[in-house]
């Protein structure tokens, strides 16, 4: 098995949106603002070879919205999907599994095109097999008004259509998941949109730890330090500290989606709750 960090890009949301109740003075010191109260942010993807499966993890926000949409985010940097497989030998052909760790827009974008005619909508990895979990599904196309805009129809209907859709089975009263299938673990989290998936990896003798929204930058440990954008702050809350103490007894290495300057990092218990330990480059900890 090798892993690879694959950049697809950086955009900008909002500060405060982004650490929910917590004061700018408090989350500017480990993510500072500009003069419009915008934060940096990652679209960091993670591939994974292993044998005959060619695994990428999340696929970015792609580049089919109209640039009215893309204003909004303040897309920035010279990252693309693309030329980050390039750099690493790869196609997008070359995928054979899209993990979908959930269906908000910046994290599934990338997964459709525009067809050759512009006359609609295609995969845009079209040898893969596309993952996700029924419940999510329906929570996303059947989707609440206060999540609808982050739920893109343009994102999801076409995956279904093209026929390379599959569902994980979710054990019932498990909120832990082996798939097998792809290797990995599953963490099946709730707060920020139900059934969010955060893969577990076993590699070189290390667990890696996709974080998703669960934990989107290292400035976000501290317990209270929870977005706006979470449907239910409260239990994401539960989720954070369960979680942050197994990843602080056991070592784990947690891949940071949207941490525009972090790709890892490591935590560790203080008499303050769980904090940071340590950042880490992915080359770094991974040869």
């Amino acid at each position: 098995m090798k892993i690879y960090p694959i950049e697809t890009g950086n955009f900008k949301l909002d500060g405060g949106a982004m650490f929910g109740v917590v004061p700018k003075i408090l989350w500017q010191k480990t993510n500072p603002a500009d003069v419009n109260n915008l934060i940096e942010m990652s679209l960091r993807c993670l591939l994974i070879e292993d044998g005959n499966r060619l695994i990428l993890i999340d696929t970015g926000l792609g580049n089919k919205q109209s640039e009215k949409f893309f204003g909004y985010y303040h897309l920035y940097g010279n990252h693309s999907l693309d030329t980050s497989l390039a750099k690493v030998g790869f196609h997008r052909d070359d995928i054979t599994d899209i993990f979908l760790t959930h269906l908000h827009f910046d994290h599934c974008g990338g997964s459709i095109q525009f067809n050759k005619g512009h006359t609609g909508y295609e995969p845009a990895f079209k040898n893969a097999t596309f993952w996700s979990n029924a419940k999510h599904w329906q929570w996303a196309t059947k989707p609440n008004a206060r999540e609808k805009a982050s739920f893109l129809k343009e994102n999801i209907h076409p995956i279904q259509e093209s026929g390379q859709l599959n569902f994980i089975k979710i054990a019932e009263g498990a909120n832990f998941n082996t798939f097998d299938e792809l290797g990995f673990g599953i963490l099946f989290v709730d707060g920020h949109t139900e059934k969010q998936m955060i893969p577990h990896i076993q590699y070189q003798e290390k667990t890696i730890v996709f974080m998703a929204d669960l934990l989107p930058t290292a400035g976000h440990i501290p317990l209270p330090y929870i977005m706006g954008y979470d449907t239910r702050p409260l239990l994401t809350l539960d989720e954070k500290a369960q979680f942050l103490e197994v990843a602080a007894d056991k070592g784990y290495f947690l891949f940071l989606e949207h941490d525009a300057r972090h790709e890892l990092c490591t935590v560790k218990h203080t008499e303050k709750g769980i904090r940071l330990k340590q950042t880490h480059t992915f080359n770094d900890i991974f040869n």
